[in-house]
């Protein structure tokens, strides 16, 4: 872009958030345009709008000339879906960060909620605590201090089994139609205007009755999912981001629309819950323990998430010092430690000299002299088990588990359980919370002998009971680590892959994705395609009739990045 038009631009979104909101050096604006995994590219500017009139103000200044859009919050996503990919495209990128705008309302005495862009899952936990409810979903290791609507628009599952994937029918948002003029559509079902400044300042400002709001007849969560994932006989996967039953304007649109509100449902929180910690080396008794749990429970169980040993001690090795960071300081802390390891990353990367990844490799090394920081008893069973599944049971589910895990353990050599006290519980929940990261902390310090990480997450077919023997000796003998575990009764797997260095890493996804088509399985479950899956013919279309112009976020699902999808 001509530095005069890159000032011009400036100049106009200054005019609009502030001169401090506007950043155009490449150094200020790189922190943006690279995503947490993967994907980077140019950006001409970084805007970050502190309202929902001035995000609406900021796209009108976009749409005008002609750039590319892509709305961004915590940038979290595994996939690469909230950056640019790459310098191809035929226009300026604009990016939008909505942090700023983080506003949580409650709605119907807090049986709904109206979340603006920025606002993210740990504000959502802590505003309902105060009322004994709890959000849609809840966070996972995955992505850390990520963001309410971001949830939204990529479907994001999660482990939550009751409550199923994150969805609404409740939205306002803004698109640009086939004749290229900026729209925007309210459909929260709460009056709020005939014009997008009224619509825009009656939210912002909260001139509204939000408690006393009638129930809509639309959806604000996936209601039909607790059947859907009972039917352990069907050939099709209970959840996957393709999946059109729950593709509906905001819900899924991977960034194809900007989104300023969506309304949510909350749940009751539970009077009691238990936490129970299964070893086995018999994978086939966890399958057994599915169908019964789905197919015989009155009340399903809150969580079912398995661990094979290798994301055991990945977590165990690679993720002792996140463990003992959000042990001893919390989960409100982490975003914020994050947020600077990123930018400390950011800076020494372009010091010469430096390793990459400089910080994990210091707080790797100071992991190794910190006490152990499991409990002695969970210590035991790894020293026993391959395979491993922690199931949270709340209210009337709690019996049901014991019953059935006492009937399932009796007599037998190759599978024990054990309740967990509230210290065990705490501490083998936070293990499965920080495993996500390791992988990425294995192949940094591994560079000589591998090359890049292969995230996959997999939605099984629900009657699928070889879900731990899918890839064949050719696969994974080209693998430097595999890890794998997964929210089992969903039957959602996470296989993180780090290659051996020398691998053509392009035929060897080709080689394991035919693997998955011709066992029925979906790809990607929960974290959508970013820019490292190919969107099915489904998705595209979805995308195209959202996004008739292709300005916001062209290329996703490997898609065309030019106006039009030309």
């Amino acid at each position: 872009m001509r530095n005069d038009r890159l000032q011009d631009l400036g100049h106009s979104l200054s005019l609009v958030v502030g001169k401090s909101n506007v950043l155009l050096e490449e150094k200020k604006t790189r922190f943006y345009s690279t995503g947490i995994r993967v994907g980077s590219g140019l950006a001409c500017a970084v805007v970050l709008p502190k309202d929902l009139l001035e995000f609406w103000k900021v796209l009108e200044i976009c749409v005008s000339l002609d750039k590319i859009i892509i709305i961004q919050a915590a940038n979290t996503g595994l996939t690469g879906g909230s950056t640019p990919n790459g310098d191809s495209y035929d226009r300026d990128v604009v990016i939008i960060n909505t942090l700023k705008i983080n506003n949580i309302v409650l709605l119907r005495g807090g049986l709904e909620v109206l979340a603006f862009p920025g606002s993210t899952l740990y504000q959502l936990e802590q505003k309902l605590a105060c009322i004994n409810r709890a959000p849609h979903s809840v966070i996972g290791s995955s992505c850390i201090g990520a963001s309410i609507i971001g949830g939204v628009c990529n479907n994001s599952g999660g482990n939550l089994v009751n409550r199923g994937p994150a969805y609404t029918e409740l939205s306002l948002y803004a698109r640009l139609n086939e004749d290229g003029m900026l729209e925007l559509v309210n459909h929260l079902d709460i009056e709020l205007g005939d014009t997008p400044e009224k619509i825009l300042n009656n939210l912002q400002n909260m001139n509204r009755d939000f408690i006393n709001l009638p129930p809509s007849k639309y959806s604000a969560s996936d209601e039909e999912y607790q059947g859907r994932v009972r039917e352990i006989n069907s050939s099709i996967p209970a959840r996957f981001n393709a999946d059109q039953r729950r593709l509906y304007e905001a819900s899924g649109c991977a960034g194809k629309l900007a989104i300023f509100a969506v309304r949510l449902d909350t749940f009751p929180m539970p009077k009691k819950e238990a936490i129970f910690f299964i070893g086995t080396n018999n994978k086939d008794r966890l399958s057994s323990l599915r169908k019964r749990i789905l197919k015989d429970f009155s009340k399903l169980p809150d969580m079912g998430e398995y661990m094979h040993s290798s994301y055991f001690d990945g977590a165990d090795k690679y993720c002792k010092d996140t463990f003992l960071l959000i042990k001893y300081l919390g989960t409100n802390f982490l975003p914020k430690l994050l947020f600077f390891k990123r930018q400390i990353e950011l800076f020494f990367s372009i010091l010469p000299l430096i390793p990459r990844g400089i910080i994990d490799i210091i707080l790797q090394a100071i992991s190794q002299f910190l006490p152990d920081h499991l409990p002695k008893k969970i210590r035991d069973y790894r020293e026993l088990y391959e395979h491993f599944m922690i199931i949270v049971a709340s209210d009337q589910s709690i019996k049901e588990t014991v019953d059935l895990l006492n009937d399932v353990s009796v007599g037998s050599s190759d599978f024990e359980y054990f309740e967990c006290n509230e210290s065990e519980g705490k501490d083998i929940l936070l293990h499965r919370y920080v495993a996500g990261s390791a992988p990425a902390r294995f192949a940094l310090l591994n560079l000589d002998s591998s090359s890049e990480l292969l995230p996959l997450d997999v939605a099984m077919p629900r009657n699928c009971d070889s879900w731990h023997e899918i890839f064949p000796p050719e696969i994974t003998s080209q693998m430097k680590a595999s890890f794998s575990m997964g929210h089992f009764l969903c039957m959602v797997f996470h296989w993180d892959f780090v290659v051996k260095k020398g691998v053509d890493t392009s035929k060897l996804k080709l080689d394991i994705f035919k693997v998955l088509d011709s066992i029925g399985a979906k790809y990607p479950a929960e974290h959508n395609v970013g820019h490292l899956y190919r969107a099915d013919s489904c998705l595209k279309s979805f995308y195209v009739n959202l996004d008739p112009t292709n300005s916001f976020n062209s290329g996703i699902g490997k898609t065309s990045k030019n106006k039009f999808y030309q």
